[in-house]
């Protein structure tokens, strides 16, 4: 069955969503705006008719069904469309071989046809692949590169090698939404500043520790997080948001990578923290509830902190500009964009 999309909201229409505010002044609350990092890049923004290229750096998307129905969407969407050379390639649960996922990853940074690069799911395998990146490549073309899960490697090593701000967004997968795609066109087309909040409906949250912050936004999930480090492709957390998501792990586990976190002294370093949602993360036998571990790691921190941003394995998810500068108001659960992510 396939699936189509109605035209892009104007941005006046976009306005009154819930879940969306936008600023037109470049500070979305009383706290001053912050002069972006002057060695990072940004990318240049999307626009209709752009050409999109499409990349699988970790897991396939296995059923002919999803991936026609991805192509769809997205074409949808308003995009030209590029399929990486090895995008339907399989070797076991890898997309391919490294060399391969590799190989079409930089021929879509040195494309000059290719204007942003999105990836078609995450999975595993983007760990394998980063010492055999190009990262010169990366900072010499910079496009928008969009995706989660797994994808958090690829965000991590680009902002730290390659100074480039990446978006912690949909991947081609995804489910093609409004409040999805409202999100994402809003940040990477329009350049728009946007203060997240969380929509009624999809409310499950709760304060950790009330506040404001500021910081540099790094973080994806949780699993492959703690899966890099000790490597060289982790940035400085040094007074950043730290935003975390994760799906099927058992309360246990998020305990145990959360002290991971505490133990490396990461978590001493932030300023804000954020989960958004641990899907399908079950108690089981043990006593802890996810808000107990929760407030055993993050509460002593004294850091502005909450949990149930619109940041997960889920249908509506919010697109964040990874390592871009942003302010959290944890008391009001609002994530707040200070400037526009793209050029």
């Amino acid at each position: 069955m396939a699936f189509t999309r109605k035209d892009f909201l104007q941005k006046t229409a976009l306005a009154s969503l819930t879940g969306l505010t936008f600023s037109s002044s470049g500070s979305t609350s009383d706290l001053a705006a912050v002069v972006p990092t002057q060695t990072k890049i940004k990318p240049k923004a999307l626009k209709r008719g752009d050409t999109l290229g499409l990349i699988a750096p970790a897991s396939p998307i296995y059923e002919d069904r999803v991936f026609g129905e991805m192509l769809v969407n997205l074409k949808d969407l308003g995009f030209k469309l590029k399929l990486g050379k090895h995008v339907r390639k399989r070797n076991g649960y890898l997309a391919g071989t490294d060399t391969e996922r590799v190989e079409d990853m930089m021929n879509m940074f040195n494309d000059p046809e290719v204007d942003g690069i999105m990836c078609i799911r995450g999975g595993w395998g983007c760990n394998r692949i980063l010492p055999l990146i190009d990262y010169s490549v990366i900072r010499n073309n910079p496009k928008v590169f969009s995706g989660f899960s797994d994808i958090t490697s690829l965000h991590m090593a680009f902002y730290k090698k390659s100074d480039l701000y990446t978006f912690h967004g949909p991947v081609g997968k995804s489910t093609w939404n409004n409040f999805t795609t409202n999100a994402f066109k809003a940040v990477t087309w329009n350049g728009d500043t946007i203060s997240y909040d969380i929509p009624e409906e999809y409310d499950d949250s709760f304060i950790i520790t009330p506040g404001t912050a500021e910081g540099n936004l790094l973080g994806g999930n949780l699993s492959v997080l703690v899966s890099m480090i000790g490597s060289d492709y982790l940035p400085s957390f040094e007074n950043a948001i730290l935003f975390l998501e994760d799906i099927g792990e058992s309360v246990y586990r998020i305990d145990r990578m959360l002290t991971q976190l505490k133990l490396t002294g990461i978590l001493d370093q932030l300023s804000g923290f954020v989960f958004g949602k641990c899907t399908d993360c079950s108690a089981g036998d043990n006593s802890l509830t996810l808000q107990q571990v929760m407030d055993d790691h993050i509460k002593p921190l004294n850091i502005p902190a909450f949990y149930g941003a619109m940041i997960s394995h889920e249908d509506n998810n919010i697109t964040l500009p990874f390592g871009m500068n942003a302010q959290l108001d944890a008391a009001k659960k609002i994530i707040s964009l200070t400037e526009s992510a793209v050029s």
